[in-house]
């Protein structure tokens, strides 16, 4: 049997992919759904660079501002949501095209995802409460002493698969590691073809894109979107409050920061994070056949005919 098409457009915060996106999905007659952790909640418009309305009316855009930041979201819901979007494009005869730097979103989709226990209510309030008050190394620090296996696996900085991990073992009695080990290969994959284009500019030209980009959403209104997400009195362990910007122009309107001084650190997290990024997807198992453009994405004319054809042949092929 055939399977249909789906298309990957991967790569750093600042790169260009919506961009890139956009400008195939009205050539290829696609749907763009989001692969980004964080532009999937709704306070969050200006911090997350989501698109425009007026390129959401070019072309159908999924799965953008559609959960409540006092919700968090996981790989799991994404997934079966994005699953439900790309049925509903193939159902109208449209390409999908999954847009994001999310990688744990896309090893989801492609791969597929291990069945481990819900923890519970009690195990994730746990895990929620010992990272605010103790931090993500000092939570790491304990994971560390009753899952070495999984801790060992962790950044000790990467604070949300961190508190992930503490709650599975908490709540579950086995850590992360170990249900992997006993599930064994992750649920079937979806029935689709899959196939990726991967932007990755040099460090300095995202560390410039990086800037600018700051600098426009303040312009846009970042200041007044943190304000009105720092009202709801969030948890500050949820992962929207954790979104870059947010912590850092939370830190300004406290007058814990100067305004240089918050956008110098949150161009700094950033950069460090599309580092980490960029590493992910070049190790990806789509890295083979990935089309690669070593450039932040500034229209189709960068993008080689070659590059174009060959995607045009994926999308049109029996499969």
């Amino acid at each position: 049997m055939s399977l249909p098409p789906a298309l990957l457009v991967a790569g750093p915060t600042a790169s260009g992919k919506s961009a890139l996106a956009l400008d195939l999905a009205e050539r290829l007659d696609g749907t763009i759904i989001n692969a980004d952790s964080m532009q999937v909640y709704a306070e969050l418009r200006v911090l997350t660079a989501r698109p425009t309305p007026e390129d959401e009316a070019r072309v159908p855009h999924r799965l953008y501002g559609i959960r409540p930041a006092a919700r968090p979201g996981s790989a799991a819901w994404w997934c079966g949501q994005a699953l439900g979007a790309m049925a509903e494009a193939r159902t109208g005869n449209r390409l999908p095209i999954l847009t994001g730097g999310t990688g744990l979103y896309f090893a989801a989709l492609t791969q597929g995802l291990s069945e481990i226990p819900d923890p519970g209510a009690e195990a994730r309030a746990e895990a929620r409460t010992l990272l605010a008050e103790r931090g993500a190394a000092a939570l790491h620090a304990r994971l560390a002493a009753e899952d070495p296996a999984t801790a060992a696996r962790l950044n000790p900085n990467d604070s949300q698969r961190i508190a992930r991990a503490w709650e599975v073992w908490r709540g579950t009695g086995s850590g992360l590691a170990a249900w992997q080990e006993k599930l064994g290969p992750p649920a079937a994959t979806p029935p689709w073809r899959f196939t990726a284009i991967l932007l990755d500019p040099p460090r300095e030209v995202l560390r410039a894109a990086i800037a600018a980009r700051f600098q426009a959403m303040l312009q846009q209104g970042a200041i007044e979107e943190v304000r009105a997400l720092l009202a709801q009195h969030l948890a500050a362990s949820l992962p929207a409050m954790r979104a870059h910007g947010v912590p850092e122009l939370s830190a300004y309107l406290r007058r814990e920061l100067s305004l240089e001084d918050a956008g110098r650190r949150t161009e700094l997290v950033t950069g460090q994070y599309t580092k980490r990024q960029a590493t992910w997807f070049r190790h990806h198992p789509l890295a083979e056949r990935m089309h690669t453009i070593h450039a932040r994405y500034a229209g189709l004319a960068q993008f080689s005919e070659r590059n174009l054809a060959d995607i045009i042949s994926f999308v049109r092929s029996p499969g």
